[in-house]
C-alpha cells in the first residue's frame, strides 16, 4: 500500500510539473521585459493598449451573443429530443459533431461564398452583417460542447415528471422550458456557456478571414511584433479561464437539485 501511494504521488508530481513548470516559465518571461529585474511593464502595456480594450470587449460581446443564440437553439432542441423524440438522438448527436469534423477554414470559405456581396443575403457588406455572420459561425463551433453539456444536464433530472407537473399547474411550453427546465440545468448551461466563451475568445481563423478585429486576431498580431506582451496575454487568458471555472463551481452550489425518476 505504501509503495502504491508513493508511486501515485510520483506520477502526480510529474503530471503537475508538466503543467506548472511551463506556466511558471511564462510568468517569469512576462516579468523580464527589463534587464534590471522583474516588472509588470508588459502587463501595463497590454492593458493600456486601446486595441486590447476594443478587441477584448468586442469578443466578450460576441461571446455573449453566441451563448444566447446557442442556448435558444440547443435547450429547446435537446428538451424536445429528450421528451418527445429520443429516436432522433443519434441524428442530433451526429449533426452537432459536424463542426468538429469540418475545418474552420472550410466553414468560413463557405460563409464568404454564400453571404458575399453578390449573394441573395449579402451579410459581408456591413459591419453589423459581418458581426452577425461571425456570431452564427461561433454558434456552430460551440454547438458540440453546448449540446452535450445541456443534454448531460437533462439526463440528471426527471424531464417528463417536471413537464407534467408544470402543465397541470397551467404552464405553457415556453414557461416549462424557461421557468422549470432551465433553472434545473443551470450548472450544465454554465459549463456549455464557459466552453463556448473560451472558443470565442481564442478563435482566430474565421475572424481573420472575415476581416473582424477580435481578441484572437489581436493576440496573433501582437505575437508577431512583440516578445513579452504575448506572454502577458497568455497569463491574463489563463487567469480569466480559471476565474470563470471558479464562478461555475461557486454558482453550482446554488443550483436546484432534482433527483431523476427511477
Amino acid at each position: 500500500m505504501k509503495q502504491n501511494r508513493t508511486l501515485a504521488w510520483i506520477v502526480f508530481g510529474i503530471g503537475a510539473a508538466y503543467f506548472v513548470l511551463p506556466l511558471l516559465a511564462t510568468v517569469l518571461f512576462s516579468l523580464s521585459i527589463r534587464k534590471s529585474g522583474y516588472t509588470l511593464d508588459a502587463y501595463a502595456n497590454v492593458f493600456s493598449d486601446p486595441r486590447f480594450q476594443s478587441t477584448f470587449g468586442f469578443s466578450l460581446w460576441i461571446g455573449l451573443c453566441t451563448i444566447v443564440v446557442g442556448l435558444s437553439i440547443v435547450v429547446p432542441a435537446a428538451y424536445y429530443v429528450r421528451l418527445r423524440a429520443p429516436h432522433l438522438r443519434p441524428v442530433i448527436e451526429f449533426v452537432t459533431l459536424l463542426p468538429l469534423i469540418i475545418p474552420a477554414i472550410v466553414l468560413v470559405f463557405g460563409y464568404v461564398r454564400f453571404y458575399n456581396s453578390s449573394s441573395w443575403l449579402p451579410l459581408t457588406n456591413s459591419n453589423f452583417g459581418t458581426a452577425t455572420l461571425l456570431t452564427l459561425a461561433y454558434v456552430a463551433l460551440g454547438l458540440p460542447y453546448m449540446y452535450r453539456a445541456v443534454d448531460t444536464g437533462l439526463r440528471t433530472i426527471d424531464v417528463q415528471t417536471l413537464t407534467e407537473a408544470a402543465t397541470i399547474m397551467g404552464a405553457n411550453q415556453f414557461q416549462v422550458i424557461t421557468q422549470v427546465i432551465f433553472p434545473n440545468i443551470i450548472v450544465a448551461v454554465l459549463s456549455g456557456a464557459f466552453l463556448t466563451l473560451a472558443i470565442v475568445i481564442g478563435e482566430f481563423t474565421i475572424a481573420s478571414l472575415l476581416g473582424v478585429q477580435v481578441f484572437g486576431v489581436y493576440m496573433e498580431n501582437i505575437g508577431a511584433n512583440r516578445a513579452f506582451e504575448p506572454a502577458a496575454l497568455s497569463i491574463i487568458s489563463f487567469v480569466l479561464t480559471w476565474g470563470a471555472m471558479g464562478m461555475i463551481a461557486f454558482l453550482g452550489r446554488f443550483a436546484p437539485k432534482t433527483a431523476p425518476r427511477t
